[in-house]
């Protein structure tokens, strides 16, 4: 129960810190409204390393089913405690979601464009093209678990000469950090095409929250693309976290 009360939490803090961002960026009368793209994904990437952070000791810090499902493909998690995870996951990104709209609560009003109120739950696509978009959200994914596995492949066999161990330093200190940077650079590098969703909870438990909270002025919460955030990062996940594990790093 500890482990999933983390991975609810991490994924909490992962979405109010996030979302928050894109709340910050886009709402009316927000004083970072229209401080643009850099903004938002230097706030993502700052929200997973506080996440990762905050509970990476006690539960791994996946906040991310489609890292707890690549993970378990290749033998490094149960499958068993996948279910769990999942479902742990998804109700921190419904509470963070909720809280972005309680700190954000006089600006729904206020902002009068019903996509831009979506844009702050869920990601959608700069072109609307069902194959490219779950490709592009596959690549991300992809370069996301490649990423996480070559940190912590690092994490576990760093040393400097005169057999002093930094290992648990690089781990527990900068580990975090780095799956931030990581995070940042598939933002900057990947995110245009579809906001980079590459988590299927990011973006299904606000897009729910949308769709069942009172927001002033809200329009539909585009269900028609919601599968694409959730299959596309789940077989990237996947093919990136195989990819590694094949290569034999």
């Amino acid at each position: 129960m500890q482990t999933l009360l983390a991975e609810a939490i991490g994924t909490m803090i992962l979405v109010l810190l996030g979302d928050g961002v894109v709340a910050n960026v886009l709402l009316e009368r927000s004083k970072g409204q229209q401080s643009g793209w850099i903004v938002i994904t230097v706030g993502w990437g700052v929200a997973v390393a506080v996440a990762v952070y905050a509970v990476g000791r006690i539960s791994g810090a996946h906040l991310n089913p489609a890292v707890t499902i690549a993970l378990a493909t290749i033998g490094s998690f149960a499958w068993a405690d996948v279910p769990g995870y999942i479902a742990a996951q998804m109700i921190g990104a419904i509470l963070g979601a909720t809280l972005v709209w309680l700190h954000y609560l006089p600006h729904w009003g206020l902002t009068r464009d019903t996509a831009t109120k979506l844009g702050v739950f869920a990601t959608g696509p700069a072109v609307r093209a069902t194959g490219p978009n779950l490709i592009s959200e596959m690549i991300g994914t992809a370069v996301l678990l490649f990423g996480i596995l070559a940190i912590a492949a690092n994490a576990q066999t760093l040393s400097k000469p005169g057999d002093v161990d930094l290992s648990f330093v690089f781990s527990r200190g900068l580990q975090p950090l780095l799956v931030g940077v990581l995070v940042l650079g598939i933002g900057l590098s990947l995110g245009g095409s579809t906001g980079y969703a590459i988590n299927p909870a990011r973006d299904l438990g606000p897009r729910i929250a949308h769709a069942i909270l009172p927001i002033a002025g809200k329009g539909p919460s585009d269900w028609g693309y919601a599968w694409i955030p959730v299959v596309g990062p789940i077989l990237g996940g996947i093919a990136g976290a195989c990819l590694y594990s094949w290569i034999g790093f």
